[in-house]
């Protein structure tokens, strides 16, 4: 007989209530044929409630001494209790990225971006240049080219 510790559902509908129970893991979920109750679950209560999760420690301890499996929602409550190592979160598959001609689209764009804002930077690098060697050469040039004599005299 493999025994498990895992969730009863109790309450009414829409308002559930769950006992934290260990059975035969063959049992359906609210089968009755209970081995013990170690435990009550109320998700209605707020997260950092106390009445939320509410186990029976030593219970706990000696079944799975006894060498009782919780399930994998009983499993965070008793290691959020300290009672086991927390697991490892699991990596994501490749379902929450986006397609590969999405990602494609994206890449493309961001390429874009970037040849833009290069070409941005080598214009301004080149208008700076010529800015520069404007403001040297003007003012040798404007003595050494417009003498007073050829001016226009107003009559």
């Amino acid at each position: 007989m493999a025994t498990v510790i895992r969730l009863a559902r109790f309450g009414a509908k829409k308002r559930p209530y769950y006992h934290i129970v260990v059975t035969d893991s063959r049992n359906a979920r609210n089968s009755g044929n209970v081995l013990e109750t170690v435990g009550k679950y109320d998700p209605m209560q707020p997260k950092d409630s106390d009445k939320r999760v509410v186990l029976k420690i030593d219970e706990v301890k000696a079944w799975m001494a006894k060498g009782a499996k919780p399930s994998d929602r009983v499993y965070k409550f008793l290691a959020n209790a300290g009672l086991v190592e927390k697991k490892p979160v699991p990596v994501q598959t490749k379902k929450h990225l986006q397609s590969e001609k999405t990602q494609m689209k994206i890449k493309d764009k961001a390429d874009k971006l970037a040849k833009a804002a290069e070409e941005k930077a080598a214009a301004e690098a080149a208008a700076k240049e010529a800015e520069a060697a404007a403001a040297e050469t003007p003012a040798e040039e404007a003595t050494a080219e417009t003498p007073v004599a050829d001016a226009p005299v107003a009559e």
